[in-house]
């Protein structure tokens, strides 16, 4: 029988991975090789940048927000179109991917039953779907277009195709935002009377907002910067005109940048650049505006 003594000495001995875990050779040598990975990522990145505000401050005027696409005088081009392209399409994308992703999220956390087997599919499928890569939502859409006789290079098409896009990420975010209000408050909710639904849309999804809205909008972020899904969907290259509904062709910022950055001309790898710089402060704004949400109304429970 162990005495006092032996068993105070077993529990001070310290566990080999404790000893050996962090100073082991592979260890040591993993984490080289993560920070020489994550320096060249970041030197690659710099230069990118860099080179792009070198070519394209020049041309970084009045001209590139307000005259449209040239395929011969790249002096004369401009994004107007490519600009309001993707408000229209971000907008879009919004109206149908907020509302149902939400809703789903609302449903998953507060009423599914995980014990199901439907619901426990969904759950594995969200997961999934959150890694497929963006071309193949485009495909899904293609196909989709196709079999209701609807035009593929349109607002409508684009939004579809982006909002399936986007629709895992709000889905999972909005899960999270809810999962971390304190269940004290639905317990106080459903203890004065209110039905669980009265709870969920007067307690739970106001104090969820912050999550939300912060999750949603890198989500739309992304979408911005999205080609190859609206590339397979007929999003045009050349458009000189302003799109004006959700059934109009239209163009967006990293189809014209694509566009622009395959041409031989230095001039027109310029106006590339200048509209690689409008990109960058439209999604460095989304991005601040989503951490200025979080900060000020995240709350401290």
């Amino acid at each position: 029988m162990a005495t006092i003594g032996t068993l105070s000495r077993q529990v001070a001995t310290p566990l080999k991975a404790e000893r050996h875990g962090d100073r082991s050779i592979a260890s040591i040598a993993f984490l080289i090789a993560l920070w020489v990975a994550l320096a060249f990522a970041v030197v690659c990145l710099a230069v990118l940048l860099i080179d792009s505000f070198v070519k394209g401050l020049p041309r970084l005027d009045s001209n590139l927000l307000t005259r449209y696409s040239s395929q011969v005088i790249p002096e004369s081009a401009g994004a107007r179109a490519a600009i309001l392209g993707s408000m229209w399409v971000i907008v879009t994308t919004a109206v149908l991917a907020i509302p149902l992703g939400v809703s789903a999220a609302i449903y998953l956390e507060e009423f599914a039953n995980p014990r199901r087997w439907y619901n426990r599919l969904i759950e594995v499928n969200l997961q999934n779907l959150a890694a497929v890569p963006a071309i193949v939502y485009g495909m899904l859409t293609a196909g989709f277009a196709l079999a209701v006789g609807l035009r593929r290079g349109i607002v409508l098409a684009a939004g579809i195709a982006l909002a399936l896009l986007i629709l895992p990420v709000i889905i999972i975010t909005t899960r999270e935002a809810l999962r971390a209000v304190p269940a004290e408050i639905r317990d106080g909710s459903l203890a004065l009377g209110a039905t669980p639904l009265q709870t969920v849309w007067r307690q739970t999804l106001p104090s969820a907002i912050p999550g939300i809205a912060t999750g949603t909008i890198l989500a739309l972020s992304r979408a911005l910067g999205e080609a190859a899904p609206l590339l397979l969907l007929g999003g045009l290259v050349f458009i000189n005109y302003d799109p004006d509904g959700l059934f109009s062709g239209f163009t967006t910022l990293p189809i014209q940048i694509f566009d622009w950055t395959g041409r031989p001309e230095d001039a027109f790898k310029e106006v590339a650049s200048a509209t690689i710089i409008v990109l960058l402060v439209l999604l460095l704004a989304m991005n601040a505006l989503a951490i200025i949400i979080r900060n000020r109304y995240q709350k401290r429970w």
